[in-house]
């Protein structure tokens, strides 16, 4: 069986994701935090096409959930491992810097760092072990060029760009890559509260984007195919760039 995690699987670009790596032939294990409703039908809708799937709740900015969530796996599945990790739980918490409180900048970067941090951490010795392995870190257009409103969410996602870049050299050599995707506006619950009618207007493409064409790139960046590919981040914006 091979295993593949999405954190932050339960809704979005995460939902879509986990809906076509277990159409890719994965047992997926759905992470959430606190939304159980949409986890199971994630769920659901994976097993409705002939696909497995097992939820898998920890919150990504708690070091001691991750490391508890996942040893306990660990032991219900002697003998197997995770293959395939995909860092895709985020929040966002906009405002000007000027009036950023500290928490604001606090909650995304945990999010994004320490979720990157201890999942990865956790699951990249079965995976040199094997000399195989996955990993494809969401990043986004905002940690590639900065958004302004969003210099917390800039900073995390640009941190987990330069994670990424430095792993990949650390595992090519075990037959483990490790890439990120940038994704620019995906028409998520995510972005509904922004002007996607004036956003439009920035968009060479003249659109958002759709959740299942993050989730194609991830698609392929896990297959064999995409073996040759490490420390890259790819955009999937439109244009914007």
């Amino acid at each position: 069986m091979k295993y593949a995690l999405v954190t932050g699987a339960s809704r979005g670009i995460g939902r879509a994701i986990a809906e076509r790596l277990a159409k890719d032939g994965y047992a997926v294990l759905i992470n959430y935090h606190s939304n159980t409703e949409a986890a199971e039908a994630t769920k659901a809708a994976i097993e409705a096409n002939g696909g497995q799937a097992e939820l898998l709740p920890f919150d990504v900015s708690d070091g001691k959930a991750i490391e508890a969530a996942l040893t306990t796996w660990d032991a219900a599945h002697e003998g197997e491992h995770i293959s395939v990790l995909v860092n895709n739980a985020g929040v966002r918490r906009d405002g000007l810097m000027v009036f950023m409180s500290e928490e604001d900048w606090h909650e995304v970067m945990r999010t994004t760092t320490e979720g990157f941090y201890h999942t990865t951490k956790h699951v990249l010795p079965a995976m040199v072990r094997a000399r195989h392995g996955r990993i494809v870190n969401i990043s986004s257009i905002s940690g590639v060029s900065g958004l302004p409103g969003q210099v917390n969410y800039s900073a995390a996602k640009a941190a987990l760009i330069g994670a990424t870049k430095a792993l990949s050299k650390e595992v090519a050599a075990r037959k483990v890559t490790v890439n990120a995707v940038a994704p620019g506006f995906i028409a998520t619950d995510m972005t509904a509260d922004l002007d996607e009618a004036e956003l439009k207007k920035t968009i060479p493409a003249g659109r958002f984007g759709k959740p299942e064409e993050v989730a194609a790139l991830v698609s392929f960046l896990c297959s064999d195919e995409a073996a040759y590919i490490t420390g890259q981040v790819i955009e999937i914006a439109g244009g914007i760039g």
